[in-house]
């Protein structure tokens, strides 16, 4: 053989045995446990349970009604009889002005109108004097009152901004009732009043879905701060007219607090979960198993080994289950979205393991589905 021939034959063996050596670790790293397969036909049988189907929401706890309260005459604050923390009732007296200058307003209109009085009311401009001279009475005695501020409605002192011997000018009052704000002047308030024992959650639902709230609806709020201590409500108001922020559109919901625990406070985030419908001891299949296309519903079903698509009717949709009205009974199998996984998960399964995307449920030995539900 020659030299020639004999490099060939030796580039041709090489090469044989590269191929062959690429091959094997193919196999052994792809083929036998990397490789994605598919899986059996995961199903799970139509069973009774309870549906629901809620829609969430975030928001914030906030007061039923709080108002900031400030002196409607001017003059120096001469004392203040309540502290932060302190419980008040409406019309009790909260802070004093010094009287004089609007005690001696009220004397001297009061001489105006007894001279106006004795001078008689007989012809047109006598009675037009005398009218004046009621006016400024009232007006008077109006700006002596205001030299006292009292509480706007019941609630809790919850900030006082002035001080004993402080000059204020004349303000009013900006009362915020949590589903709506009404507001008589721009002062900041002397002092703020907050009913904290009339807790609401004002949160944001989306455009989708404000269309299923109605009042009374049943929710459970969880406080960010407090989540072992999940507190029920109820839909009180739902806002007629959106909020718009970088394109996206929500509606306000108010929801009152039943029973809110000790400690809550206003300001204090939360999430909510409002059951807009819900079906008691019906016959329900995983959500992941219906398909419904042009407003008709169809579960695909194992019968004998073999699948069939059946059209199905159904009522309550919840995230995890969804009622079936009619076209199942109970015990049917239906077949579940297939799932892409290793080897090594598949023989998990077969040890058994979970259903994916059934919420966490095992079939279980009489071929039945147990999982949580909502």
């Amino acid at each position: 053989m020659t030299r020639r021939r004999r490099a060939l034959v030796i580039n041709g063996l090489l090469v044989v045995v590269l191929l062959g050596a690429g091959v094997a670790g193919y196999l052994v790293f792809f083929g036998s446990s990397g490789n994605a397969q598919p899986t059996a036909a995961r199903t799970a049988a139509a069973a009774t349970r309870d549906v629901s189907e809620v829609v969430t929401a975030s928001g914030t706890v906030q007061s039923s009604f709080s108002a900031a309260a400030s002196f409607g005459a001017s003059g120096t604050v001469t004392e203040i009889d309540v502290k932060v923390g302190d419980t008040v009732t409406k019309g009790q007296p909260l802070a004093r002005l010094d009287p004089a200058q609007a005690q001696l307003q009220v004397d001297i209109a009061q001489g105006n109108l007894d001279a106006a009085l004795a001078k008689g009311t007989g012809t047109t401009a006598l009675l037009t004097a005398y009218r004046q001279a009621q006016l400024a009475l009232q007006q008077a005695q109006d700006t002596l009152s205001a030299t006292t501020l009292t509480a706007p409605g019941d609630g809790t002192i919850t900030s006082i901004t002035g001080s004993v011997g402080q000059k204020v000018g004349s303000g009013g009052t900006s009362a915020n009732t949590g589903s709506s704000s009404t507001t008589t002047t721009a002062a900041s308030g002397f002092v703020v009043v907050t009913d904290l024992k009339n807790l609401v959650l004002k949160a944001n639902v989306s455009e989708s879905d404000v269309s299923k709230l109605k009042g009374d609806q049943a929710a459970t709020v969880t406080v960010n701060a407090m989540q072992s201590t999940p507190i029920q409500a109820k839909v009180a108001q739902v806002d007629l007219t959106p909020t718009t922020a970088n394109n996206v559109v929500q509606y306000g919901v108010t929801l009152a607090l039943t029973q809110p625990p000790e400690g809550l406070r206003p300001g204090q985030s939360a999430s909510v979960e409002i059951t807009v419908a819900a079906a008691t001891g019906v016959l329900a299949v995983p959500a992941a198993a219906v398909q419904t296309v042009g407003g008709t519903s169809s579960v695909q079903v194992l019968e004998n080994g073999a699948e069939t698509r059946k059209t199905v009717e159904v009522g309550v949709r919840g995230d995890q289950y969804v009622e079936i009205r009619s076209g199942l009974s109970a015990g049917q199998e239906v077949v579940l979205p297939p799932v892409t996984t290793s080897t090594n998960q598949n023989q998990n399964r077969q040890q058994g393991g979970t259903f994916p995307g059934t919420g966490g449920g095992q079939r279980n030995n009489g071929g039945g589905f147990t999982g949580t539900g909502r």
